[in-house]
């Protein structure tokens, strides 16, 4: 059972990175014109939407390691499940990644983004500390919104999927900008890995940021998520 909640793990990952940084490769993300940067922040989104009805009732969709830790905190997995859902979605990211390249390199298609859709600091200026905070707070919105949504206390029931898709489009909107949007560390680390083996390392210099600042989001999130469900409990 482990081995299918890891696999659907790995696929979903994949296909967010397919899909997601796929479009952002082929439309572009500038804010200024703006048509490829909303593109972009809907492809994230209507991923999630999709593959939480996917797989969502086989491995709960987190394809994120930031998800699995949030949940890991508030006590929804095990910490041997927490490390295989972690490598699973890193390797799918990779594989999605891959795919992309492929794909671009096999059709001389040109990759709008420079780096597969990797992240970066260029939309503030090349401030890590702007990048950090930016993230954070990006996480922990999303994060949050995910614990309350798939809380069983909630009863949103098959609506969950839908709204944890249109948070991600949304704080995509606000985050493309700034740092491209990551609140994920494995679809960061999949694209910058892809990018560096293709000759272009310039997003491994940052890639720290969006493994670092996501989880610290996403444990903010758990830990205020836990205190305002056990408040509510009281009351």
């Amino acid at each position: 059972m482990k081995t299918k909640k890891y696999i659907a793990e790995f696929i979903g990952t994949a296909v967010l990175v397919i899909m997601g940084c796929g479009t952002a490769m082929l439309v572009g993300t500038d804010s200024v014109n703006g048509s490829g940067y909303l593109l972009t922040a809907l492809a994230f989104g209507l991923v999630i939407v999709g593959m939480a009805y996917c797989v969502g009732n086989i491995s709960g969709c987190h394809i994120n390691p930031a998800v699995s830790l949030g949940v890991l905190i508030t006590g929804g997995m095990t910490f041997s499940d927490f490390i295989g859902y972690v490598v699973s979605q890193c390797l799918g990211a990779l594989a999605g990644a891959g795919i992309l390249s492929s794909i671009f390199s096999l059709g001389k298609v040109v990759d709008m983004t420079g780096g597969f859709g990797s992240n970066g600091l260029a939309g503030v200026g090349g401030s890590a500390g702007a990048g950090l905070l930016v993230e954070v707070v990006l996480t922990f919105i999303f994060v949050l919104t995910i614990l309350g949504v798939t809380s069983k206390k909630a009863g949103h029931g098959s609506f969950g999927g839908l709204v944890i898709g249109l948070t991600l489009t949304l704080v995509h909107i606000l985050g493309i900008g700034f740092t491209g949007t990551s609140v994920n560390p494995a679809r960061s680390i999949g694209p910058a890995v892809v990018s560096a083996l293709s000759g272009n390392a310039a997003p491994l210099s940052s890639l720290w940021v969006f493994i670092v600042a996501p989880l610290a989001g996403a444990a903010l999130a758990a830990i205020v998520y836990k205190y305002l469900e056990s408040v509510k409990t009281e009351a």
